[in-house]
Parts: structure tokens; sequence; C-alpha cells
């Protein structure tokens, strides 16, 4: 078996993760400020809505990756997915981003009958697809440049999201936000389906599970929840995901409501993720020199001492507020590519310990603990809005703004540091993967022989 990908087989891989970042970073960004000040949803609604259908989505996580597991084509089991579900998916976002007149009421069932399908889509087709880079090799360096390329890519596609978003909703809608909303979702969906498909035409799966494997999906669960390093990695991206939501979810509300220049979000969030890009490209080199579990635990405390120094930034001061979260995007940027090449790893230590393999199982269940975290980020904001009295559009009372600096600073900087204690759990060094890839192989060799 060839460890070493082609550059384009890197590359092609990688770039589909910009067309996610055409979705979830317009989810992240921008879905809770469109419900809030354009679709005309409160703001306990709103966040009730998303936490809940979050939830509703993670538990398809795991049902999609069992799916995934027990997909046989001519084309493997992840990648026809990136064939498959594209249109559905641009569908389901066109009609998220739309705002028909409704009642209060006909707008919270419309919000979450299409939140719910975007989501479900988005699954189906982003589960499959880290899977695949689970596939394309069984080197563990080689996956950490797989997943370091992809996610220069991710934050590429993040910057151009934020940076070019509200120029579209402007242009598109000729002033009318609504119309604008609904014209750019359906311009990033149709830019990402492209890239989807140009994922599919240029990538192999090349790992597959025992020949003889047959298991039931209970059988999958029960091997992941035995399987410490990956237990730990579930609860680290619940962790990072709050952090990182609390965050980006709050800038927006940041500089409208306490900086009062709302015309920098289109500079600040594409400053982290070019940052973040520039820190996912240094991953490989990193991992070749500090073990990636030491490496998390370093990168996780810089991003606390960061995310704290926030909270003493005059609001006059621009140019530290970007300084500062410049320097979040380099401590966060590698993080992305280190979990998901972990997250292969825990696959392996899964079928070396078990003699069984579920490669989407173990990643789909990673982005439930991801989706977990999202939904109880949106809820705290939520409901800390609520307690301070949050108005949308107009002038917010010291509480409300205080509020909203904590969301920047000291409250994701706490949820930094709890990751980086969980991270003491995770017990699979690079002597360890070692071993195990060499007893894999050795496997493998008598069954052929």
């Amino acid at each position: 078996m060839d460890k070493q990908l082609s550059w384009r087989e890197k590359c092609s891989y990688g770039i589909a993760d910009m067309g996610f970042n055409f979705y979830w970073t317009n989810i992240a960004t921008f879905l809770l400020i469109f419900y809030t000040d354009v679709f005309g949803i409160s703001a306990a609604a709103a966040a009730s809505m998303m936490f809940t259908i979050k939830i509703i989505n993670a538990f398809t996580d795991p049902m999609i990756g069992a799916v995934a597991d027990r997909t046989r084509t001519r084309w493997g089991k992840f990648r026809p997915y990136l064939v498959w579900v594209p249109l559905p998916l641009a569908c389901a976002a066109f009609l998220t981003y739309t705002t028909p007149s409704l009642s209060d009421d006909g707008k919270i069932v419309w919000a979450y009958g299409t939140y719910l399908a975007m989501m479900v889509c988005y699954t189906c087709i982003n589960i499959p697809y880290n899977a695949l880079s689970g596939v394309l090799s069984a080197d563990p360096q080689e996956r950490s440049t797989v997943n370091g390329l992809r996610f220069i890519f991710a934050f590429a596609g993040g910057t151009l999201v934020t940076a070019a978003t509200p120029s579209l909703v402007h242009w598109l809608g000729g002033g009318d936000d609504k119309q604008g909303w609904q014209l750019t979702m359906l311009a990033w969906s149709v830019l990402a389906s492209l890239l989807f498909v140009l994922t599919f035409l240029n990538t192999r799966e090349r790992i597959a599970p025992p020949a003889a494997q047959q298991t039931k999906v209970w059988q999958d669960i029960r091997d992941l929840s035995q399987n410490r390093p990956w237990v730990a990695l579930f609860f680290l991206a619940l962790i990072i995901m709050i952090t990182i939501t609390l965050r980006t979810s709050s800038a927006a509300y940041y500089f409208k409501y306490v900086v009062q220049r709302p015309d920098l979000m289109a500079g600040f969030v594409p400053a982290y993720m070019m940052a973040a890009a520039g820190g996912a490209a240094l991953t490989p080199l990193m991992t070749r020199y500090v073990d990636k579990k030491k490496l998390m635990m370093i990168l996780m405390s810089i991003t606390a001492v960061l995310s704290s120094a926030f909270f003493f930034v005059p609001r006059d001061q621009i140019w530290l507020m970007f300084t500062l979260q410049i320097g979040m995007g380099l401590a966060l940027g590698p993080k992305s590519p280190l979990a998901f090449s972990m997250y292969a790893d825990t696959a392996d230590y899964n079928e070396w310990r078990t003699g069984r393999r579920a490669t989407a199982m173990t990643f789909a269940a990673a982005t439930f603990s991801q989706k977990l975290g999202t939904a109880i980020a949106v809820a705290v904001i939520g409901w800390l809005f609520t307690r301070l009295g949050y108005v949308a559009n107009a002038a917010q009372s010291e509480g409300s703004q205080a509020g909203i600096v904590w969301l920047m600073s000291f409250i994701p900087a706490a949820f930094a540091l709890l990751a980086v204690a969980i991270m003491f759990l995770y017990n699979l060094d690079n002597d360890k993967l070692t071993q195990i890839q060499s007893e894999l192989e050795a496997r493998k060799k008598e069954r052929r022989d």
C-alpha cells in the first residue's frame, strides 16, 4: 500500500472543506443575527431553536456514520456522498435563508423545518467526507499533512465568506436584506457543490475494514465507548467547539453594540481565518517535533491567555483587538488538523484493539460532540442575552454590553483551559502509533498470505 499521496490528491481532498465552510461559516457567524435582525425572531426563540436542532442533528451523526460504514459501491464507501447530496443541501440552505411573510409562530415553524433539513443534508455529506481522510493513507504523518491542507482550504473558505458575505447581501439584494441573504446563500451553495464534485473525481479510498467484518451498529458504539483516546477526543471537540462558537457568534454583536463599528466584522473574522490558515499550514511541521497531545495542550493554553486578555481591551483600541484575534487564529489553526488526524489514529487503535473498524462512525460520533458544543454555546448566548435584556437593533444596556464582552473573553477562556485538562486522558503517543501501524500491517499481510 502506497503511503505517500500525490499533492493533487491531497489538495483535491482539502478543497472540499472550503465548500463546507461556505455553509458552516455562514451558519456560525451570521445565522443567529440573520434570525434576530432580518427574519425578526427573538434572540431567545432563535437560540432555543438552534439549540434544539443542533441536539437533534447531533443524534443523526452516528446514524449517518453507520450507514456510510456499510455503504458499498464501485467508488468506495465515502466518496459517492460527495455527488449524491450537494443538490439537496443547496436547496435546504436556500430555504433556510428565505424569509416568507408569516406570523411569529409561523416564522418559528419555518425556521425549525428549514434549518433541520439543511443540517441533516450537511451531515449526510460531511460525515463521509471526514471519514475519507482516514482511508486515504495509513501513515499518521500523511494524515497530518492531508488534514493540514484541508484546514488551510477551510480557513480560506471561512475568510472568503466572512469578508464577502456582507457585500454580497447588499449587492444581490439591492438594498433588500431578505432577498440579499437568500441569493447570497444560493451563490455559496452552487460554488460548494462544484468543489465537492472535484474532490470525488480526484481521490481514492485505500483502507477498508477486514473483509469478513460483520458488526451491528450497537457494537460500533460500544467499541467507541471503550476506546479511551476517542473518548478524550469526544470531550475535547465538545469543549473546543464551545470555545470557538462563543467568540464567533458574539463577534457580530460585539462590533455592532459595544464597539459600534459593525463594518469591522468584514475584517475581524477574516483576520482570524487567515491566521488560522497559517497555523494549519504549520501543523505537519510542528507534529514532526512535538507530540500531538502536547501540542494540543500548548495551543489551548495560549488560546486561554489571549482570550482572557480581550476583556481588558479598550473599545477604541481596534489594532489590539485584531492583534489578539490574529494570535488566537495562529493558536487555534492547528487544532482542527490535529484533532481530525487524531480521530483517524483512534480508528486504527480501535481496529488494533478489537479487530473491527468503523471509520465513519468514529468521525460521526466526534462531530456529534462538536454539534453538541455548538448547541451549548448558542444556548449560553441566548440565555445570557435574555437575562441581560438584549433588544435587537437598539442601544444596549451596560449589563448587556458587559455580557457580550465576557462572551468574547473570560467565558471561552475558561472552556479552553478545560480542554487542556481533558487532554491528560489521551494516551496515544508517537511510539504507540508506530507499534499499532506495524501490527495492523502484519495482520493484513497474514490474511493476504
